[in-house]
């Protein structure tokens, strides 16, 4: 009985020093090397991993970077200094970065845009898509006003005020989960330092665009024909902005009769 007991011991034991041995072997033959500067651009990134740059988080972006399948730009939410850190390890030139920030195109909230009906089902803006006239707001396209963008941002830099999402400029990291949670695509990355915006979505014609909100833009032009930069053109019933143009003179913001245009500083 004992020398059965030892036998089975000894084989065990045996067995478990081949299976070590063994995979120790393995483990040096295919190990894959991995170049140590992604550590060190793992380290210079912040860690938020929240998949603003497009890859599987900071890790994702790292490796990517060192493969030079990335830019050492590519970090939305470390910007320009973080570009510049990791633009030293990868003895390259960062570039230039120009900081971005969230803006919710619309401004019709409970006070502004009018309303078909009470709505009282479910609080979401994807459920919106399923209701009648696409929500209770007159205007289809107006922001929704439930949250999913709030809930989207790892930042708190999104709120929603008086029924409108509304951002904050200095908490926004230009992640973009906001403008991917938006069903209504009303929210977009626009510069840091734009003072000018068109602060509407709605693409109706005038007269329908007036009665829905008291603030939409109705395309009648007057912003393009007097802008001195040409940096306005009216497509599909709505006023864009060449942000490389503007000069935020605010001639748009002063000749707009329904004040969809805004300046904020």
């Amino acid at each position: 009985m004992l020398q059965g007991i030892i036998i089975a011991t000894v084989l065990v034991g045996a067995v478990g020093a081949f299976v070590g041995i063994f995979l120790g072997i393995a483990g040096i033959k295919f190990a894959v090397e991995t170049d140590p500067r992604e550590e060190e651009v793992l380290g210079a990134l912040p860690g938020n991993n929240c998949g603003g740059c497009g890859y599987a988080g900071c890790s994702g972006l790292a490796a990517a970077i060192v493969k030079g399948e990335a830019p050492v730009n590519a970090c939305p939410v470390g910007g320009e200094p973080v570009a510049n850190v990791i633009s030293g390890i990868m003895g390259v030139d960062a570039g230039q970065s120009v900081k971005m920030t969230a803006f919710v195109k619309c401004q019709g909230d409970c006070d502004k845009a009018h309303s078909d009906y009470d709505y009282t089902g479910v609080g979401d803006c994807s459920m919106m898509a399923f209701v009648p006239g696409g929500g209770p707001k007159s205007c289809s396209f107006g922001c929704a006003g439930y949250g999913n963008c709030v809930k989207a941002c790892p930042f708190d830099a999104i709120h929603v005020i008086n029924g409108i999402a509304k951002v904050d400029k200095e908490a926004c990291k230009a992640c973009g989960k906001c403008v991917a949670a938006c069903p209504k695509g009303i929210i977009e990355l626009v510069p840091y330092s734009a003072e000018i915006k068109v602060n509407c979505s709605s693409k109706d014609k005038g007269p329908v665009a007036m009665k829905a909100c008291d603030v939409a833009c109705i395309g009648c032009g007057i912003c393009a024909k007097n802008c001195p930069a040409g940096a306005i053109e009216v497509t599909d019933n709505l006023a864009k902005i060449d942000y490389d143009k503007c000069t935020s003179c605010g001639t748009c913001v002063e000749k707009c009769p329904k004040k969809a245009i805004v300046k904020e500083a």
